[in-house]
């Protein structure tokens, strides 16, 4: 997994008002908790910390007033609804060799059996244990040849070494759904209603 160094300020300012400044100089204002350690308030290269971002689950190397160095996963972020542009993020202190939970992506490959079946993700990311600093970015698992009614549960899904389900076992990842016969039984109904009033 890509780790991601950044260089990070300690703000002292807060409110709207201090955001806005910060945002202006393309800047992203940030929140570094964990270890039980007080919050500490950041500001974050806006681009870079964006680049960083479109790693699912990347490792964030903090320089920290060029004083201390620390280790960091996103947690949260919250975007702009409008334009998409980074609001605030809240980045979560981990330690190497350190356990952590994360939601990873779930990839398919291969073809469902034909007949217009349709896939249903019932997760969109598997909730996994893994270690800090080789946090896998996604899993691929095979759909090839399920029919409807079929599903794949949590343990079915290869993990990488070191990596374990953070869910029961049991839980329905993905599912395989009948395709939907179109509905003619309406139309005809409207039909014989016609039928009446004249």
């Amino acid at each position: 997994m890509s780790e991601v160094k950044l260089a990070a300020e300690t703000r002292t300012e807060f409110g709207k008002g201090a955001a806005r400044r910060i945002r202006r100089d393309n800047k992203v204002p940030g929140v570094l908790y964990g270890h039980g350690s007080d919050p500490l308030h950041l500001t974050l290269p806006g681009h870079d910390l964006l680049l960083a971002l479109r790693t699912p689950n990347v490792l964030i190397s903090l320089d920290i007033d060029g004083k201390t160095n620390e280790l960091a996963i996103p947690k949260a972020v919250q975007r702009d609804p409008l334009k998409g542009f980074l609001e605030h993020v809240d980045l979560q202190l981990v330690k190497r060799g350190e356990k952590v939970t994360v939601e990873i992506f779930v990839h398919t490959e291969g073809e469902l059996a034909p007949g217009g079946n349709l896939l249903e993700h019932v997760l969109n990311a598997l909730p996994v244990e893994t270690e800090a600093t080789h946090i896998p970015e996604s899993v691929t698992v095979s759909v090839e040849g399920l029919e409807a009614g079929a599903s794949i549960l949590a343990k079915d899904i290869p993990l990488p070494s070191g990596t374990t389900l953070a869910v029961e076992e049991d839980t329905v990842v993905l599912q395989v759904l009948a395709a939907q016969a179109e509905e003619t039984q309406g139309e005809e109904a409207a039909g014989g209603e016609e039928g009446a009033e004249a």
